[in-house]
C-alpha cells in the first residue's frame, strides 16, 4: 500500500484541506479520494488551538471509521476524550478552543460530535505498525522494544514523549531527545513538537512542522519516503518550536 501520514492539524482545516490537493487527492462528496488510493495516516492532535476542531473531527472520523483512513490519538486527543466522558479536565493548552466551539453547536450537533469523536478514539490503536513498509506510527514516539506492546508507560511516551517529570518556565514538560537512540531498522513516524522542517534523525521523523502556530503542515510519504508541505495561514510564534 501507498500512505500519506499526516503531521499534527490541531483545527487548521484550511491547510488540510490544501495538503490534500498538493498530495493529489480529489474533493468528492466532502472527502478527499486519492485516483491511486493512497492512504491517510493521521499521527494525532487533530484538535485544538486552530479555528476549526470541529470540522477536522468530522473529516477525519468520515476518512478513518468510514473510509479506511488510519489514525492514531495524541496527548489533546486524550484530553478531548476525557473531556467528552464528563471527566474533570482543565479546560486550558488549547481544549479552551475546541470546547468553544462545540458549545456553539446545537445539542442535537453536540451528541452527534461527541459520539463520532468517542468512536474515531476507543477504535483506534495507540500506534500502528504499518508492516508493507517496515513503519511505526505513534504520536511522539515510540521506543523500539515497546513496538507492538501496551502498558501505562508506553502509553505516556507515545502521548507525551520521553518526559523527565521536570517542567520549562512555560510549563511545558522537559523532554528527552528520544529519537537520538532509536536504532531500530523500521521508519518511526512521529509529531507532538513542533519543528521548522521535518526532523530526520537515524530511522525517525517527525513531521510536526507547527501548523497551528504558522509553521506548515506536513505529510510524509511511503514508500517514497518524501515529504509535501503546505504553508500556514496562522500567525507565526517562534517560541513554540524547539527546532
Amino acid at each position: 500500500m501507498t500512505y500519506d501520514i499526516i503531521g499534527d492539524i490541531h483545527g487548521c482545516m484550511y491547510e488540510l484541506e490544501q495538503l490534500f490537493v498538493e498530495l493529489g487527492y480529489e474533493w468528492k462528496h466532502g472527502i478527499p479520494i486519492h485516483p491511486e488510493n493512497r492512504t491517510p495516516v493521521f499521527v494525532g492532535d487533530i484538535t485544538d488551538r486552530g479555528p476549526d476542531s470541529i470540522a477536522c473531527i468530522k473529516l477525519v472520523y468520515r476518512l478513518v471509521v468510514e473510509d479506511g483512513a488510519l489514525y492514531v490519538p495524541g496527548n489533546h486527543c486524550n484530553k478531548l476524550y476525557r473531556f467528552f466522558l464528563g471527566n474533570p479536565v482543565q479546560e486550558k493548552h488549547g481544549l479552551e478552543t475546541t470546547a468553544a466551539e462545540y458549545r456553539q453547536l446545537s445539542k442535537k450537533e453536540q451528541k452527534e460530535i461527541k459520539n463520532q469523536f468517542k468512536q474515531l478514539y476507543e477504535e483506534s490503536p495507540l500506534h500502528l505498525i504499518l508492516k508493507d513498509v517496515q513503519t511505526v506510527v505513534a504520536h511522539a514516539g515510540i521506543r523500539e522494544e515497546d513496538i507492538g506492546h501496551k502498558s501505562k508507560s508506553i502509553e505516556t511516551f507515545i502521548l507525551y514523549g520521553d518526559i523527565t517529570g521536570e517542567k520549562l518556565p512555560d510549563g511545558r514538560p522537559v523532554r528527552r531527545d528520544w529519537a537520538q537512540h532509536y536504532y531500530g531498522t523500521r521508519w518511526i513516524v512521529y509529531g507532538h513538537t513542533p519543528v521548522r522542517e521535518p526532523r530526520f534523525v537515524n530511522k525517525t521523523v517527525n513531521i510536526d512542522t507547527g501548523c497551528v502556530f504558522g509553521g506548515k503542515l506536513t505529510a510524509f510519504r511511503l514508500p517514497e519516503e518524501t515529504v509535501v508541505s503546505v504553508p500556514s495561514s496562522m500567525p507565526y510564534v517562534d517560541e513554540k518550536f524547539r527546532y
